[in-house]
């Protein structure tokens, strides 16, 4: 089960172009998206009303689609509006739109009630276009759930183990308990490691005099996204009570989007404010990014085929885990509210439905 009334980040701006279809499932949903010639993008779902097939495997002629199993039309409000040697169209030969937003280089897309999309609850990620800063996009596949790669998420305290030639640095590093803050939507998570040698990633793009003093400080929303101001000063100098002369600063930009039960896209971005006329520093920054994450990939790769092998497997929590613990909470509590609410809508149309049976000679 997925959470439907919420914003999910669906793609990059560049991915979706004014010539071309794409496809991508989003919570178990085959979505097609596309622009129209004037910008505006379209996001359907990727299945012809008719028998099926997929509309991505068609065509586009001007704004609209042609499915190409047995040539119905469909508008970008996903209405049928041609089929061949049928000159009248059933009013309910329709394909599902989505609403999408596009906001700073990510297009967002809500896959539940479109009465309830409102835009005002999209998470601001200014990072990832504006011009003090700089960063390159990323995205990467996984077949797992969702949830394994949120987990590691809210537990930064396996940076040192999992990527100690990259982002990791020295076992310093998980020492240094979190707080953990509960937010209406998520948790905030701040973690400072003070005097400690600087990661792999750091020592590769400055050179640094002695030791430092890192940060992560990250929000982490429903249904999965991760917004995080992380850094490092010169050890001593004040950092933690706001001194950050002679940083280097990243607002990291993490989206989850689950594909399927077993399968998630994953987007990211790491920009930075310092050397941003200096394009190799922005590559080694995202290269380094790139090889953690391929290191989270194979990790929780592998837990999830361990876990596969033992449904009844009971993980063993420790304190660590109060984060994700409570992530998973929220996210636990929206599913039943939602399940709530459609069984309650469901019992109102069984209703109304069986009064409209009636006959006429039993109703008053």
């Amino acid at each position: 089960m997925f959470i439907k009334n919420t914003w999910y980040v669906a793609a990059w701006d560049k991915e979706v172009t004014t010539d071309g279809l794409f496809a991508r499932t989003i919570i178990g949903v085959p979505v097609l998206m596309y622009r129209k010639e004037n910008g505006d993008i379209v996001a359907l779902e990727d299945r012809c009303c008719h028998r099926g097939a997929p509309l991505s495997a068609g065509r586009r002629e001007g704004d609209c689609v042609r499915c190409m199993y047995h040539g119905l039309k469909f508008d970008a409000q996903g209405q049928c509006i041609e089929a061949p040697a049928q000159p009248r169209i059933p009013p309910q030969a329709r394909v599902r739109t989505f609403p999408v937003v596009q906001r700073h280089r990510w297009i967002w897309i809500w896959m539940g009630d479109p009465g309830r999309a409102d835009p005002a609850l999209i998470a601001e990620t200014p990072w990832l276009d504006h011009p003090d800063w700089r960063s390159l996009d990323g995205y990467i596949h996984y077949d797992v759930n969702y949830l394994l790669i949120c987990d590691n998420l809210l537990d930064f305290s396996h940076l040192p183990f999992v990527h100690p030639t990259t982002l990791g640095g020295s076992a310093d590093y998980a020492a240094n308990q979190p707080k953990v803050e509960r937010l209406g939507n998520g948790v905030r998570i701040t973690r400072w490691a003070l005097d400690i040698d600087p990661p792999p990633f750091a020592a590769a793009i400055k050179n640094w005099a002695g030791t430092v003093d890192r940060w992560n400080i990250y929000n982490f929303t429903v249904p999965a996204i991760l917004l995080m101001d992380s850094g490092m000063a010169p050890a001593g100098q004040g950092a933690r009570e706001g001194n950050r002369d002679g940083a280097i600063e990243f607002r990291g930009c993490q989206a989850i989007t689950p594909e399927t039960d077993h399968s998630t896209h994953y987007f990211f971005a790491h920009p930075h404010n310092f050397s941003i006329d200096n394009p190799e520093v922005t590559s080694s920054v995202h290269q380094s990014v790139v090889d953690a994450f391929e290191e989270d990939r194979d990790i929780i790769t592998a837990q999830h085929k361990s876990l596969s092998l033992a449904p009844d497997f009971r993980m063993v929590a420790f304190g660590i885990d109060a984060a994700l613990n409570q992530f998973r909470w929220m996210v636990s509590r929206q599913l039943q509210q939602e399940a709530a609410e459609a069984a309650a809508a469901h019992a109102t149309v069984s209703i109304v439905q069986a009064q409209d049976a009636e006959p006429a000679s039993s109703k008053v």
